[in-house]
């Protein structure tokens, strides 16, 4: 016996061993203290620009702006550092995947153990069912198939037999065996693919443009308000009086409530995810979702469920389709035969020659689960669709031979005693091991006819059985596997997700390209791709064994990719100025997830592993809910750039009223108090509520926006500064009327200013004239009762330096600012914001090639017109 070549160990020697080489358990990265997290969120570009902020309120002696900026930050930093809290936790609760014990031979004797206790040379007992705990060299095996596809992607067990090798968190799924430990925790194959997941940390797109944009506006600002002192000065103003107006102006050209509003929307985001079961680990990590250009994808568990099924079904007499999904018995069998019979034998011979078991839910609502082999359990669940149960037929025929499935004969044959006396024998393996003589005594014609329907089912990405069987009146001495009938052909593969082919769409319609990046067979490959709409059936793919390499251009589909070839292929997509998500949920998925500008696992079939690495782990597996994440990203920029128009262009207004007030004979335009006072109520609870302003309709069939553009691009700027046109022509036109009248000029100028840009808070709403995000109307009208209590509340008109104003000089500014939310609407007429799809010819011709796909032409319910 082979095992008794590797007796295992003693517990002395383990115990030595497991001292020199740690323990059995990937590294993990340490806890971050909460320190950490802090100065982490503080590092954020918006959190330096508000500091410098609070640095200017402070110079200035505004110390209520400075409470206020402060509190953001407070409010900003809590918000971040609670969201990375409750995400790492969540993922603590999903991990499951490491194994929890282990079998091992121990001083001759069986033993179970933590799976962290496993050390080299330790004699591992594998049965069904078992996760292996470390990489392994096989001394003994019996049957033994173990599936890889967490390592490898491969959606097919693979048999292993002597001298073969089990990698950790793989798992065995048929037969039983002994097997030689040969490395543990970051040797490992897991290990090793754990080591490549280093990502130094960058800035998010946003974080990106934000910075450019933090840089224009300070020079931009310094520099007027510059001009303002200089032009100050000329005029004899004090100079004291003209450094604090200039710094206040400064002040009031930072958007401090930016930060506020970036995380509000973000946290928003999040608890929405949230309650769709995916888990965002960073928020950033929301708004990165909304400025992705290319989904790459792995195959096994992400776009398919991770689980065999059997599809099409030939005998010689005919063919039939089968429907349904899972492991349960729900679905029928479409055929076109006449002899219905044939089907019957078939999946009945399937049934027998058999070894895996099903078993019901146990709860409403629950699915089937299988233990043993998912090829074999596909076919179990098959035959039940036909009413046939495989634990009624083993009953009736009962089995008393087998000879199990090994590599080198690519088959299996099983002996079973029929009621009447007889035996039969039925075999079952790969068409290239049956289908010939002396095995099968069927007319070569109709041989070949069965191996060119094989081969063409292989070519579509079925993996394909051949059966067949043979009546004997008595059990014979030797069990030869000649002279048996064909039955059919049974073809199965791993199906899509429901909801794949619908996310590949919502998609394409959002101009974000879908790449499959997978370890498994380019047949295999080829037909998911082509069957969820991916590529086209003539488009090329790319084999990652081959020494040629693909054109990023034309391949959409990467086959037989290593995880190193993965980070090859991501990065290649990122020095293109992609932005790219990738989903999976694989050990070997792990180094790409954190490659990628944001890496989302699955969490119930997902791998520690890839869960640890991504930035989005979806709890439920739903794959639809990758969409509703661009979807929230989306809307969180487009707040963020709704915000921007109404900050800036309140900034922009207040500096020009400073700039040009002193040529209209208006020495002073506004006071740095009243500056300050109209910043904090503008830019304070109203620009925060716009972050939390809905999606905007068809964003989902709009095309993400260029990574390069700046967040003022698009016509960003253009409106910001036609908005500042009409904000500041009401307050210079209001404040020049009432000077040359004898009105309290100054007054009148303070409130037109805060109230019209008040009115431009209105108009920006996402859907104006419905209750949708009261907040903002709320806080609206909360900021215009303040702006009143400038005018009216002595302490504050005392503050201010302001006067009341009578009822029918308070009507007219009134309504004069209305004026600033008919800025916004008509100059959303005029200029509406939709962009032309750039994407460019080569998505064009993909997007198209897949929706003219015959395999594609479908309803769903997610299609977007």
């Amino acid at each position: 016996m082979a095992s008794e070549k590797v007796p295992g160990l003693s517990w002395t020697e383990a115990a030595e061993r497991r001292r020199r080489d740690g323990a059995n358990v990937l590294p993990r990265q340490p806890a971050v203290p909460l320190w950490r997290r802090v100065t982490g969120q503080l590092r954020d570009p918006l959190i330096l620009v508000l500091l410098v902020a609070a640095v200017l309120t402070v110079a200035t002696g505004d110390w209520a702006d400075m409470v206020v900026i402060l509190l953001v930050i407070v409010v900003n930093t809590s918000v971040g550092v609670g969201q990375e809290i409750r995400a790492d936790r969540a993922i603590a609760a999903l991990s499951e995947l490491a194994a929890p014990a282990a079998r091992v031979i121990r001083d001759g004797s069986q033993a179970q153990i933590p799976a962290a206790d496993v050390v080299v040379g330790d004699l591992l007992v594998l049965a069904e069912g078992d996760i292996v705990p470390a990489d392994a060299r096989v001394v003994e095996a019996a049957a033994l198939l173990v599936d890889e596809s967490a390592l490898t992607g491969e959606s097919v067990p693979v048999d292993k037999g002597q001298e073969e090798t089990v990698s950790s968190g793989t798992v065995v799924v048929r037969g039983r065996g002994r097997a030689e430990v040969t490395a543990v925790g970051t040797a490992s194959a897991t290990g090793r693919i754990a080591a490549l997941m280093v990502k130094t940390a960058g800035l998010t797109p946003l974080q990106r443009r934000l910075v450019g944009v933090g840089r224009m506006l300070a020079g931009v600002a310094v520099l007027l308000c510059a001009i303002v002192l200089a032009l100050g000065l000329v005029r004899g103003q004090p100079v004291e009086l003209m450094v604090v107006t200039a710094i206040s102006l400064v002040v009031a050209a930072v958007p401090e409530s930016l930060p506020a509003v970036v995380t509000l929307s973000l946290a928003m985001g999040a608890r929405r995810m949230a309650a769709r079961h995916a888990l965002v680990r960073k928020l950033p990590a929301v708004e990165t979702l909304g400025s992705v250009t290319v989904l790459a994808t792995d195959k096994t568990g992400t776009l398919t469920e991770g689980r065999m099924v059997a599809r099409r079904i030939w005998t010689p007499s005919g063919e039939a389709e089968i429907t349904g999904s899972g492991y349960g018995p729900e679905g029928e069998i479409i055929h076109t035969s006449l002899d219905g019979a044939s089907f019957t034998d078939l999946l009945e011979a399937a049934a027998l020659c058999n070894d895996a078991r099903l078993s019901p839910p146990r709860d409403n609502g629950g699915e089937w689960t299988a233990l043993g082999d998912p090829t074999e359990a596909a076919l179990l669940a098959a035959a039940a669709k036909l009413g046939i149960a495989g634990s009624e037929v083993r009953q009736r025929f009962p089995r008393i031979a087998e000879h199990p499935f090994d590599s080198d004969r690519k088959r299996m044959t099983t002996v079973h005693r029929l009621p009447d006396g007889r035996v039969r024998v039925i075999c079952k393996g790969a068409p290239e091991a049956l289908l010939h003589s002396p095995i099968l005594t069927d007319d070569p014609a109709l041989l070949a006819r069965a191996a060119v329907q094989a081969e063409q089912l292989a070519r579509n990405g079925y993996r394909v059985l051949a059966v067949a069987r043979r009546d004997l009146p008595d059990m014979p001495e030797i069990v030869e596997e000649n002279g048996l009938t064909l039955l059919g052909l049974i073809a199965i593969l791993d199906p899509p997700r429901p909801a794949a082919a619908a996310t590949v769409a919502a998609c394409r319609q959002a101009g974000i390209r879908t790449v499959l990046i997978t370890g498994d067979h380019p047949g295999t490959a080829r037909a998911i791709a082509t069957d969820l709409g991916i590529i086209g059936p003539d488009d090329p793919i790319a084999d990652c064994r081959t020494p040629e390499p693909p054109d990023p251009d034309k391949v959409s589909v990467y086959a037989r990719a290593t995880p190193e070839q993965k980070l090859d292929i991501i990065q290649s997509m990122r020095d293109r100025g992609d932005v790219l998500a990738m989903t999976g949920d694989g050990v070997n998925d792990g180094p790409a997830l954190r490659r990628a500008d944001i890496g989302v696992a699955m969490g119930e079939r997902g791998t520690e592993v890839a869960r640890q690495a991504a930035d989005l782990v979806l709890a439920d597996d739903d794959l639809d809910t990758v969409v509703a994440a661009v979807e929230e990203g989306r809307r969180v920029y487009t707040n963020i750039r709704r915000f921007l128009v109404y900050a800036l262009s309140g900034g922009a207004a207040e500096i020009a009223v400073m700039l040009l007030g002193p040529f209209a004979g208006l020495a002073l335009p506004l006071l740095p108090a009243q500056i300050l006072w109209i910043n904090l109520l503008t830019h304070g609870l109203p620009g925060v509520a716009l972050g939390g302003e809905p999606a905007v309709k068809g964003s989902m069939s709009r095309p993400p926006r260029p990574p390069a553009e700046s967040i003022l691009g698009a016509g960003l700027w253009q409106r910001v500064l036609r908005i500042a046109v009409v904000l500041t022509a009401v307050t210079l036109g209001v404040a020049i009327w009432a000077h040359q009248t004898g009105r309290p000029w100054q007054s009148m100028a303070f409130f037109a200013l805060g109230a019209t840009q008040l009115g431009v808070a209105i108009g920006s709403r996402a859907r104006p004239g419905s209750l949708s995000n009261p907040l903002l109307l709320l806080a609206v009208a909360g900021a215009l009762l303040l702006q009143l209590a400038g005018l009216y509340f002595p302490p504050l008109r005392n503050l201010l330096n302001t006067a009341p104003l009578p009822l029918g000089d308070l009507l007219i500014v009134s309504a004069l600012s209305v004026l600033g939310y008919a800025a916004v609407r008509l100059d959303r007429i005029l200029h509406p914001s939709h962009r032309p799809n750039t994407r460019g010819t080569r998505d064009q011709l993909t997007a198209k090639a897949a929706t003219n796909s015959p395999r594609n032409q479908r309803p769903s319910h997610r299609d977007l017109p």
